[in-house]
């Protein structure tokens, strides 16, 4: 007999949350966001260090026998949340996440399980950020390019990688099956134009670099993806969140006619629907993180759910925050073009809602109309 999963936040998972809130209230303001924005260097470095070695937040989802914290993905969720709700520019999500995904799901065994626990590692540690060279937009069990091997070396171009500036290793799929970890440094990486300019994307250009096999690349891709996607909706989640609270703030000190402007029952009657969306969203991603924690049968099932619905609602919230922001929302010092950006991209990360709803139709049997 099946018990329900508990999608409540536990004690400590709420201290989590308020340790992380407390470090990006005093270390990832909107200003200084903005700033790196316009700037060469988007990622956040000394924000990195102290979510890494300060806090230990990169080893989640790693085993205390490898360096990590021997956490779950429910932990790992809260903090996407969290990160979410600053636009943080930090590869939390293809490094501590998404690459750590991929390396867990490769041999123990011999040289490649050496490397293998090596890298997991220094990605717990902060001392290396590792990114996975599948492009951004591919979905959970959806093909993907590869690199060609040639005489142990690496050739070929891949593009759309997120975060690929700030890795240190790159960990790529070749043409014979394997994943290979490459260093960042034998790589060509050309950033690419991106509309969330707080996960830039980039081109990867190997021309002979070195590589090290991991392990099989299809089963260690299909499981980072999932977890990619599954935990990103707690990131689409944050930001959804964040942009209701500011709206509602923002709508109850704006005054016309001598009367506050979130009094206008039309306001109300739009910012009520999306609170109901944000609500359905925090289910949906809590879902997802629990069944990618607690390993369940229904966890591909999960991570769809979540995915079909995310983007929608992000995309929704960081619009209406855009709109009834009124003319500050439309001006580049405000940073709702930031998260309208985000949820943007997001709903393009790791699968559209489309691609999600395609997924969850087949796996209920649910055929297309003739």
């Amino acid at each position: 007999m099946s018990t329900q999963p508990d999608l409540l936040h536990s004690e400590e998972e709420e201290a989590l949350r308020a340790a992380v809130r407390d470090l990006l209230t005093d270390h990832c303001d909107p200003a200084g966001v903005l700033r790196r924005t316009e700037s060469d260097s988007p990622h956040d470095v000394k924000l990195w260090k102290a979510l890494t070695e300060g806090m230990g937040l990169a080893g989640l989802l790693v085993p205390e026998t490898l360096g990590g914290q021997g956490a779950t993905h429910r932990e790992a969720a809260v903090v996407l949340e969290e990160l979410g709700r600053a636009v943080a520019p930090v590869p939390y999500l293809t490094s501590a996440v998404v690459a750590t995904e991929a390396l867990l799901e490769c041999g123990h065994e011999g040289t490649s399980g050496a490397l293998r626990a090596e890298l997991l590692g220094e990605l717990a540690s902060g001392a290396s950020v590792g990114v996975l060279a599948v492009g951004l937009h591919t979905a959970p069990g959806a093909p993907f390019p590869t690199a060609r091997l040639e005489n142990g070396t690496l050739h070929g171009e891949l593009t759309a990688v997120a975060d690929a500036t700030a890795a240190d290793v790159l960990l790529v799929p070749a043409d014979d099956g394997g994943l290979y970890a490459v260093t960042a440094a034998d790589a060509a990486v050309t950033p690419q134009i991106s509309l969330d300019l707080t996960r830039p994307v980039a081109r990867i250009v190997l021309d002979a670099a070195p590589a090290r096999r991991l392990g099989d690349a299809e089963p260690a891709v299909h499981r980072a993806l999932r977890a990619g996607a599954g935990l990103l909706a707690s990131e689409q989640l944050g930001l959804a969140d964040w942009c209701l609270t500011e709206t509602v703030r923002y709508l109850k000190d704006r005054k016309q006619f001598n009367r506050p402007v979130g009094g206008f029952q039309a306001l109300k009657h739009r910012l009520a629907a999306l609170w109901l969306e944000v609500v359905n969203l925090r289910a949906a991603a809590r879902n997802a993180a629990d069944a990618l924690a607690t390993g369940s049968e229904e966890r591909d099932l999960a991570v769809a759910v979540a995915q079909a619905y995310a983007a929608g609602v992000a995309v929704h919230a960081a619009e209406e925050a855009v709109q009834l922001h009124g003319g500050i929302g439309m001006t580049w010092e405000h940073p709702a073009h930031l998260y309208l950006k985000r949820a943007k991209a997001d709903s393009l990360a790791h699968g559209t809602a489309g691609a999600h709803r395609e997924r969850l139709a087949a796996m209920v049997d649910l055929r297309p109309p003739a």
